[in-house]
């Protein structure tokens, strides 16, 4: 397991969140869309690093026959027990939950080394594991909010989203899918809430759309427990992506780390390019 958790290099995982992030149901399940870290460490070889391999293994195996289980590895102490959860979207199927779950792990080793604590949202499924009780706890801290460019007011549009927006929240269930003319809306609760709990974690989750993305022709609204979503024709996702909060606290701005990456990888490439060429003219 610890080769899932090392696969890929932190810089893919950057690279992915700036990314286009489509609403429809058929669009690339391995889109990053945010991941945090806890700020507790723990030693390599250590219990819990044990326990984290067992418990990041079994979120794998079980999602090949489900779109929801969590599991927790007890261990000597409270400190070296590892809990996590695994959820896909509702409307995969078992082979694309199971891939987008192992890319999930294989991505969040790297996203958080070390860490007793993680969480990666792609745009198919959502994997977290901590050291520390999160199970069956509602939380509707906003993680990430994402709001497109304003259309302008235009009553009719609005009319529109929001009636997509209500009907979501009265649609029941923990996935929600919908739409009316060119507005398209997707919900969706963590499966350890309550029905009740996730009813008020997705209320919030709209009510905050509504009111913090205005007449924008996209919103996107993810909670640490639910999150809610909604696209026009108008709205391809094509601003640039926001800075976030994760669920563990602390601003992470994407576009700086990139910049600097690329910034990086180009330098390279040039100093090889003039290594070349010094090496075929001493010849």
């Amino acid at each position: 397991m610890a080769s899932l958790r090392n696969t890929l290099p932190l810089f893919l995982c950057l690279l992915a969140a700036t990314r286009p992030l489509p609403c429809s149901a058929t669009s690339a399940t391995d889109t990053f869309v945010y991941g945090g870290c806890s700020q507790q460490k723990f030693s390599p070889a250590s219990p819990y690093e044990s326990n984290l391999n067992s418990l990041l293994t079994s979120l794998v195996n079980s999602a090949t026959y489900s779109s929801y289980n969590n599991f927790t590895i007890m261990g000597s102490s409270s400190s070296d027990t590892a809990r996590g959860l695994f959820q896909c979207r509702g409307d995969l199927s078992m082979p694309d939950c199971a891939t987008c779950v192992t890319r999930a792990v294989s991505q969040v080793g790297p996203l958080c080394p070390y860490t007793c604590g993680g969480a990666l949202q792609l745009a198919g499924c959502y994997i977290k594991y901590d050291n520390v009780s999160f199970l069956g706890q509602e939380d509707k801290t906003v993680v990430l909010k994402k709001c497109g460019p304003s259309e302008g007011y235009n009553t009719e549009g609005i009319s529109r989203r929001d009636a997509v927006l209500t009907e979501l929240l009265g649609g029941g269930g923990y996935f929600r899918a919908g739409g009316s003319s060119d507005v398209q809306g997707m919900g969706q609760c963590v499966g350890d809430l309550t029905v009740s709990e996730c009813q008020d974690c997705l209320g919030t989750a709209i009510g905050r759309l509504k009111n913090d993305c205005g007449t924008a022709v996209f919103g996107d609204m993810f909670l640490t427990k639910c999150y809610a979503r909604y696209s026009t024709d108008g709205g391809k996702y094509n601003a640039k992506s926001h800075n976030y909060k994760t669920n563990y606290g602390g601003e992470r701005t994407f576009a700086i780390i990139i910049g600097l990456l690329a910034a990086v990888v180009l330098l390279i490439i040039f100093l090889l390019f003039l290594r070349g060429v010094c090496s075929r003219g001493g010849k």
